[in-house]
């Protein structure tokens, strides 16, 4: 399932200008820094998660490019993209991918699309979730005024505490939950173990996968990526399940506030890898850098297959768990 067949041409460059580094990623370069709408993609493929639209939204979605990459913003239906990996290779392991973009875009390309053919080309079966958004102003004026207001104010303790984001993420964690249930009902069908559903996120996707794994038992994840997000101190339950970290020690955003996350995690007994990285910034997804940041998806599937998620399944099933 090639990206080129479903989606606009890949891109090499990512992500918003450095005022809008809350919402989603450091531009790789000091160009092309203006914004241009671009025509909403066919997205053939994507499947309606049933969860409805987002209720009293007005405006419709859009999408945008900046810095060479692909942005989608007023997502009020959400939907799941499988990219299925070819049947010679399948192990049986599936992983949802959550884009970031501060819960106002979603970083579409860099922090998804890519994400996933990279993971279907190892034989994982993976899901892009476009999740619903806070609504923004339909033009992009509008939209970047309404950014640089939110960086004005102080930040929301529900943006770095994902406990609080349980209570503020109603709809984004019902789409993670209907993701995992569309999954599990068509695990047959994409020859996927269902005890083998893992979850990785960016940045903002990041703590909707966190707060996805904290908020109840019908998504529960065999495994979760947490990719440049906060790493706030929490409750880990005990059957919390194991943990890939990946941070910048140059993170605008989140690298000043201590290592609570991963602290929590040891303290509950439960397996954690943390990648804290010495440069890379806030948002290098799979562009490449010059950066050791670049590695984190080779480390993130090491430590993948170390727990033999890229193993056939019929031969690890539930050794991770």
């Amino acid at each position: 399932m090639p990206l080129k067949s479903r989606f606009l041409p890949a891109f090499s460059g990512v992500a918003l200008a450095t005022a809008l580094l809350w919402m989603v990623a450091t531009p790789a370069r000091a160009q092309d820094d203006a914004m241009t709408p671009i025509a909403v993609p066919a997205q053939r493929d994507a499947i309606e998660l049933g969860t409805g639209p987002l209720p009293d939204a007005k405006n419709p979605e859009a999408w945008h490019r900046q810095y060479g990459s692909t942005f989608a913003r007023n997502v009020t239906v959400a939907t799941l993209t499988p990219f299925l990996p070819d049947p010679a290779k399948a192990n049986g392991t599936a992983v949802i991918v959550a884009p970031g973009g501060g819960f106002r875009s979603l970083s579409m390309e860099n922090e998804g699309w890519q994400v996933a053919q990279a993971l279907a080309d190892r034989g994982v079966a993976a899901f892009v979730l476009k999740y619903r958004l806070n609504q923004t102003p339909p033009d992009l004026d509008g939209f970047g005024k309404s950014i640089r207001e939110m960086l004005s104010g102080p930040v929301p303790k529900h943006r770095i505490d994902p406990m609080s984001s349980i209570a503020t993420l109603g709809p984004q964690i019902a789409d993670a939950r209907a993701a995992f249930a569309l999954v599990r009902s068509r695990a047959d069908e994409w020859n996927i173990d269902p005890d083998r559903i893992g979850m990785v996120g960016f940045s903002a996707g990041a703590m909707l996968t966190i707060a996805t794994t904290l908020a109840g038992e019908d998504a529960k994840p065999a495994f979760i990526g947490d990719i440049y997000g906060p790493l706030a101190p929490l409750d880990v339950p005990a059957d919390a399940p194991p943990l890939f970290v990946a941070l910048a020690a140059d993170d605008g955003l989140f690298a000043g506030s201590g290592f609570g996350l991963i602290e929590s995690w040891r303290a509950a007994g439960r397996p954690v890898e943390f990648h804290f990285y010495e440069q890379g910034g806030h948002g290098f997804g799979m562009y490449p850098k010059t950066t050791t940041s670049t590695e984190w998806f080779h480390n993130f599937t090491a430590w993948m297959k170390m727990h033999g998620w890229l193993e056939p399944a019929k031969t690890t099933a539930g050794t991770s768990r």
